[in-house]
């Protein structure tokens, strides 16, 4: 069989490799109670372990006792379309008018929407090193290259205005940025944010900007949404992160007004519509009584960062530059193992934890690199600090270590 020779810039997504290797783990003797195992804790995957509130499922219970399933717009329910409006207006002081809003199935297809719409072979995207690596894939799936800025802890894992001016060529049509970003969980600097979206902007490309963990700040110089810098930067977000809904694959974007139909046309095509009875279940969302419940979760994963953050450092496992925002930790693995890749199959075995190594985020040094996600309960981080504690001290005495 022929592939496709795109197919050759797309890597596996080592992420979900090493989340299948610890589901298989967790069912051998390593696990097993009546071995003397215990079960494996899963820091690996960033999923929030609250769910949707109650009120967000009976809103979809609802949805299917009546009926409603019906497809919907390619463009989404008018209603969400407004209720995101609204949320705009109400929390960051944004006039972001309806139509201007496609509600999308998750904010991969979004992505996907916008990197099919704008790019072809010969593009080129700049963006940062480390970065989610599927939004990479999303370039290199229209025949465009991503081009990576390493990006370091004194510029808190975030491209600056000026590698952006640097790398910029003829080739170049946009800049794809993630804040707060995963794996860091680090934002950009608001003026510097600013000087981006400038430099891109004088440049003739456009500037999209991941913001599906926009909610989930815990800093207030962070909250804004890159939406407020013009109606020519792209937004990406998704219902996932903030409103705890990551099955239900529903996420939205926010055009530049001459994109909209565009992305209608391939939406008509490519998806049909998202999930109408996600859609219907997502107005819940937007009620006092759940937003007052994503509020208290925001804290809740406030206080897991508090705890999570300092108790690594005691540990060696350093984290140069502290999360303000998402529920991740950037960790530097390099004084226990030359390479994460072989320290997070060593901490499966020896201490039934699952992380995540670097391999997947970028090229620049991510053997040295470890990603923690902190949207597990914080019983499941004090277990994980204890089991580090006992199996750590062996690896610092060898850090090329691996049995």
């Amino acid at each position: 069989m022929k592939l496709a020779t795109r197919l050759d810039q797309i890597e596996p997504f080592y992420v979900m490799e090493c989340a299948k290797a610890a589901a298989e783990m967790a069912r051998g003797p390593l696990c097993d109670p009546a071995q003397g195992g215990r079960r494996m804790i899963y820091l690996n995957i960033g999923e929030p372990d609250f769910g949707a509130p109650p009120m967000v499922q009976a809103a979809a219970q609802r949805c299917i006792e009546a009926g409603r399933t019906q497809y919907t717009s390619a463009t989404g329910l008018p209603e969400l379309r407004q209720a995101l409006s609204d949320w705009y207006q109400q929390h960051f002081g944004l006039a972001i008018t309806p139509d201007r809003i496609v509600i999308t199935a998750g904010a991969s297809a979004g992505l996907q929407l916008v990197c099919q719409a704008l790019f072809e072979a010969g593009d080129e995207v700049l963006m940062p090193d480390p970065c989610y690596p599927c939004n990479r894939h999303f370039v290199a799936g229209t025949d465009a290259t991503p081009v990576l800025l390493p990006t370091g802890p004194e510029q808190r894992f975030q491209p600056s205005s000026a590698q952006i001016r640097q790398a910029w060529n003829e080739h170049t049509r946009a800049v794809l940025l993630a804040s707060p970003s995963n794996p860091t969980g680090t934002s950009i600097e608001p003026a510097e944010l600013r000087a981006i979206v400038e430099a891109v902007r004088e440049r003739g490309g456009l500037t999209i900007v991941d913001e599906i963990y926009l909610g989930l700040s815990y800093d207030p110089r962070f909250e804004a949404s890159a939406l407020g810098l013009g109606d020519d930067v792209i937004s990406v977000n998704s219902f996932s992160k903030y409103f705890g809904m990551t099955g239900w694959r529903l996420g939205w974007l926010v055009l530049p007004p001459a994109l909209v139909a565009p992305i209608e046309k391939l939406a008509q095509n490519f998806f049909i519509c998202p999930s109408s009875i996600a859609q219907h279940a997502a107005l819940a969302c937007f009620e006092p009584a759940a937003m007052a419940i994503y509020e208290q979760r925001r804290e809740e994963f406030r206080a897991r960062r508090d705890y999570i953050v300092p108790a690594l450092q005691a540990l060696g496992l350093q984290v140069p530059v502290p999360p303000d925002g998402a529920f991740y930790v950037w960790m530097d693995c390099s004084e226990f193992c030359a390479n994460s890749w072989d320290l997070a199959f060593e901490l499966m075995r020896s201490a039934q934890i699952a992380l995540t190594p670097g391999r997947d985020f970028g090229r620049q040094g991510a053997e040295r690199w470890l990603r923690l996600s902190f949207a597990s309960s914080m019983e499941d981080l004090q277990a994980t600090v204890a089991r580090l504690a006992e199996v750590l001290p062996r690896y610092r005495a060898n850090p090329t270590h691996t049995e």
